[in-house]
């Protein structure tokens, strides 16, 4: 057939995947993606080819599925949250440039920053930016300067990948940038493991969330200027009241 699916499986568990998501998988012979993706949604992938790798084999994947797609068989490859938000979805249309026989169709999933707002309440209701502190893939200079664009301009940020083993210190050098610009009693807030066990999450203030312990697994919301905390719910008014 020559298909690939570019699947998001949102950010927890089945109960975050969408039905097209649960559907791709199951029409699928193989299913390629992250160890630990794979590992999410084992319960869905009984009989199924498995083609799973660690970190930073991202490009080895993508090219195994389309190997595996000119072979004739339906292909799924899996992303975290939605395969277009730092996901695998780009990846995959590159590698498949010269292969216009392919039929590619990328699957939407919630990403991250929507699963954290509706956990924390309502803080991406108006204009925000999504900006990641991985330098993997990014200059730090060049991140540092979105994140100072960003404040500048009051938008809400929200903060994928904060903290890891050997970036210890990004978070509180990127909260550093934005007390240039933003008060110091922004709220903020941060959820770890969203929708799976040991959920956390918690609203604090730009001031204290720079010596917040953070990891990979934790995404953060800081506000703008007109968020606010309404009975323990983090908000920011988008201005329908004043229409």
């Amino acid at each position: 057939m020559n298909k690939i699916f570019v699947v998001g499986l949102g950010p927890g568990d089945y109960e975050y995947m969408t039905k097209r998501s649960l559907e791709a998988i199951k029409k699928s012979d193989v299913i390629v993606g992250y160890n630990l993706y794979i590992d999410l949604i084992k319960d869905l992938t009984t009989g199924k080819e498995i083609f799973s790798s660690p970190m930073r084999r991202e490009t080895e994947r993508c090219k195994k599925a389309l190997e595996y797609a000119l072979s004739g068989k339906t292909v799924t490859v899996v992303s975290s949250g939605d395969s277009g938000v730092y996901g695998m979805a780009g990846l995959i249309h590159e590698i498949c440039a010269d292969y216009p026989n392919i039929d590619i169709e990328v699957i939407p999933g919630i990403t991250a920053c929507c699963g954290a707002a509706a956990i924390l309440g309502a803080p991406i209701i108006h204009d925000f930016a999504v900006i990641s502190l991985s330098d993997l893939l990014t200059p730090i200079d060049k991140i540092h300067k979105r994140i100072a664009l960003a404040s500048k301009g009051d938008f809400v940020i929200c903060v994928y990948n904060p903290s890891s083993k050997k970036r210890v210190n990004y978070l509180k050098e990127a909260c550093g940038i934005m007390l240039k610009y933003k008060d110091p009693e922004t709220p903020c807030g941060y959820v770890r493991n969203i929708g799976r066990d040991k959920e956390e999450h918690n609203i604090v203030t730009l001031a204290e969330l720079s010596d917040i312990k953070v990891d990979m697994l934790t995404t953060i919301i800081i506000g703008n200027s007109q968020t606010k905390i309404i009975n323990g719910k983090l908000v920011t008014p988008r201005g329908y009241k004043n229409i």
